[in-house]
């Protein structure tokens, strides 16, 4: 029988070098927060399936072909169970411009069509315009 190495039930020690400090966390949140100027659309949706992530992409490609300037952000938070919400932030206003919270089932229906968002975000950018 082969002997054993003694790594057995040992912890490794990451190495220092790996680990950013606390002042590059301060200054990559920085530049987080000065990067998300002017309007961007956020949006939640689950993570315990696949399709959720599959319909979000969609949308979010749909959004940046309509509008190429736009920002457009997946999860920033921990998501909610069973969610698809696509949001507005505009300053300090949030719109919410699809949410399939209540829908469903069948699950389908918690899905919005891309041209559907699409639509709804231009009306609401052209009446904040005016």
């Amino acid at each position: 029988m082969a002997p054993k190495a003694g790594r057995r039930g040992t912890k490794r020690k990451a190495a220092e070098e790996e680990q950013p400090s606390v002042e590059e966390k301060k200054d990559r949140a920085g530049e987080e927060e000065t990067g998300q100027e002017g309007p961007r659309v956020v949006i939640e949706h689950c993570k315990s399936c696949r399709v959720y992530r599959c319909h979000a992409e969609g949308v979010k490609s749909a959004l940046l072909a309509a509008r190429p300037g736009l920002t457009v952000v997946l999860n920033p938070e921990k998501p909610r169970k069973k969610s698809f919400e696509v949001t507005l932030l505009d300053g300090g206003k949030e719109t919410s411009l699809w949410t399939g919270i209540k829908k469903g089932p069948p699950a389908r229906l918690k899905f919005p069509e891309p041209k559907v968002v699409v639509e709804v975000l231009q009306e609401t950018m052209e009446v904040k315009t005016q």
